[in-house]
């Protein structure tokens, strides 16, 4: 079955779902509503885990392409009973104290994943990091998967080379080594990060820079239950954001000054750059951080520092609807708005948003199997992998396509 690329089209069709052949829905009596009921029903009846592996997969596949700027060229999963050549070959390195760096050294792009045989979560990552590793060793350039026994004595000096506190680990090297990047995944938090005090305006600007998200808990003094939940969230969070904590808001460079506490400040490099919370439940807590932190639309382009953030938009489980265009185009600003308009009124209804320019697209295009003719183009793509697409978008067409979008996944619920 394709995963990784479906040709997608839309002729004369305002949406056009992209499941196998192109189907126009307008009613529950429109043709080819019972094929799609049975069809519905077979999906229905597929094993939960085996759908979240394909998604994990799918997911972990497209971010390193997008990452590691390869060609995600056709690539069709097979089951075991098709391919069973496939099946005993083993596509992940194994890698250990006497061979990693001489391995690492050859390639420009490797994923190492540092485990620990006892590790119930490693366990259960190994046959999709395997998976993982079939698919991306057919893209071009192959992307290489590579495991190293981090709990193995004779593999002691490498887990703390790479200050390996947790298991899994999965960290992303560049040029034979020499850049180092952690793959934050969808896995549970492990790497332990300490919240900072923040004792002066150095130790607040040195932390608060402005270009990644950063939470600080404000505090009348460093006790009690809600200082007991703050340090309980940043346990939770640790691997994911940094934090620290303060009993001075007058030293933080952005917002009321004047608070005693106690108060959660998130600060951020995009929308409103500084969010107070002040509900200390460990559980609302991390609600608000997670929304919070996600912005209303994802930008897609040569920047770096975007790179956070469009891998958090892929791991996050809600639908996902893509904006394609030129950012030079003279209508970027205008579809900017529109599309921001549109994802504000979908904020928190299961639809994130991405904007992609796209020139720095392509391996997104080849992924999805988009071509540059359909620029401006909105896709979207459900929690099941279903896909929807309106090619030569005009900005005003955004609003009531995602309207329309919504109205016939509706249909298919009932």
């Amino acid at each position: 079955m394709l995963v990784l690329s479906l040709i997608l089209t839309a002729k004369n069709l305002s949406l056009t779902h992209q499941k196998g052949k192109k189907s126009s829905y307008k009613t529950n009596k429109a043709p080819g509503t019972e094929r799609e009921r049975k069809r519905r029903g077979f999906l229905e009846r597929e094993s939960l885990a085996a759908m979240a592996s394909r998604l994990w997969i799918c997911t972990f596949v497209f971010i390193l392409s997008l990452i590691a700027g390869t060609s995600a060229s056709e690539t069709e999963y097979t089951s075991a009973s098709e391919t069973e050549d496939s099946e005993s070959k083993e596509f992940v390195l194994n890698l250990d104290h006497s061979n990693f760096h001489e391995t690492v050294g050859k390639h420009d792009f490797i994923v190492v994943e540092f485990y620990a045989p006892w590790c119930g979560h490693c366990k259960k990552l190994a046959p999709e990091y395997e998976k993982a590793a079939s698919v991306l060793s057919s893209h071009d350039p192959p992307v290489t998967l590579a495991k190293v026994d981090a709990s193995d004595e004779t593999n002691k000096g490498l887990a703390g080379e790479f200050e390996i506190s947790g298991f899994p680990t999965i960290k992303i090297l560049r040029n034979g080594g020499k850049h180092i990047q952690e793959y934050k995944g969808p896995r549970d938090a492990e790497v332990a990060l300490q919240s900072a005090e923040i004792k002066s305006t150095e130790d607040a600007n040195a932390l608060i820079d402005g270009k990644k998200i950063i939470i600080v808990g404000v505090f009348p003094e460093f006790s009690g239950e809600k200082f007991e939940n703050f340090t309980a969230l940043t346990e939770k969070l640790r691997s994911d954001y940094e934090f620290g904590h303060t009993l001075d808001a007058k030293l933080l460079p952005h917002g009321e000054s004047s608070v005693t506490g106690p108060i959660v400040r998130l600060f951020k490099p995009f929308d409103e750059l500084v969010v107070d919370f002040q509900d200390f439940d460990v559980d609302a807590l991390e609600e608000f951080v997670e929304e919070a932190s996600t912005p209303i639309v994802t930008l897609f382009n040569n920047d770096p520092s975007n790179q956070p953030f469009v891998i958090k938009f892929f791991n996050n489980p809600n639908a996902k609807a893509m904006l394609f265009l030129n950012f030079s185009s003279e209508l970027a600003d205008v579809f900017k708005s529109k599309c921001h308009d549109v994802a504000e009124q979908y904020k928190g209804k299961g639809l994130s948003f991405l904007m992609g320019d796209a020139e720095a697209s392509q391996n997104a295009f080849q992924y999805f199997g988009l071509r540059d003719d359909q620029v401006p183009l909105i896709i979207i793509q459900t929690s099941d992998g279903e896909k929807y697409l309106k090619p030569n978008l005009e900005p005003d067409q955004i609003s009531s396509w995602v309207k329309e979008y919504k109205v016939v996944l509706a249909s298919l619920s009932n």
